[in-house]
């Protein structure tokens, strides 16, 4: 039996400033809906530096202390494994700044869920926001069928 498989590792992160969040509405072939901000993991970078890297790309901000608490996840049609790290962070400094990738903004937590959001992105505030959960885990078998745990 293989116990290894080709994974993509890749990050996002909500920031936090008291009761607002860090938003990217993103551009060209991510575009889609408003998310928070995010990207891949390179080879052989750590986990945390590369959700400070992104973060310090994509926004202008420096993050500080990035906690980890979940994971997006699902298999793509090639049995690769997506993996998305999920990461908050309410330690920050620099100024704001969009990218190429998209436009950043802050957000009200409490209007998030009232706007034009990616896909399970109700889901991923209960990992996020709430802590309910620490998986969500998308399932191809089951045309795509959302599973928190």
């Amino acid at each position: 039996m293989e116990r290894t498989e080709r994974v993509i590792l890749t990050n996002m992160c909500m920031i936090r400033d008291g009761s607002r969040v860090l938003v990217e509405e993103k551009i060209g072939p991510y575009a889609g809906g408003i998310t928070f901000p995010g990207g891949h993991v390179e080879e052989h970078e750590p986990i945390v530096d590369s959700v400070i890297r992104e973060m310090k790309e994509e926004t202008g901000l420096t993050i500080e202390h990035p906690q980890l608490c979940g994971v997006k996840e699902w298999i793509n049609e090639d049995d690769s494994r997506y993996v998305v790290f999920l990461f908050r962070a309410e330690r920050f400094s620099g100024e704001l700044v969009s990218s190429e990738e998209g436009r950043v903004f802050w957000m009200e937590l409490k209007d998030v869920l009232q706007s034009h959001w990616i896909w399970h992105m109700d889901k991923l505030l209960r990992i996020f926001a709430d802590g309910d959960f620490a998986e969500l885990f998308l399932d191809r078998a089951d045309d795509w069928k959302p599973r928190l745990k």
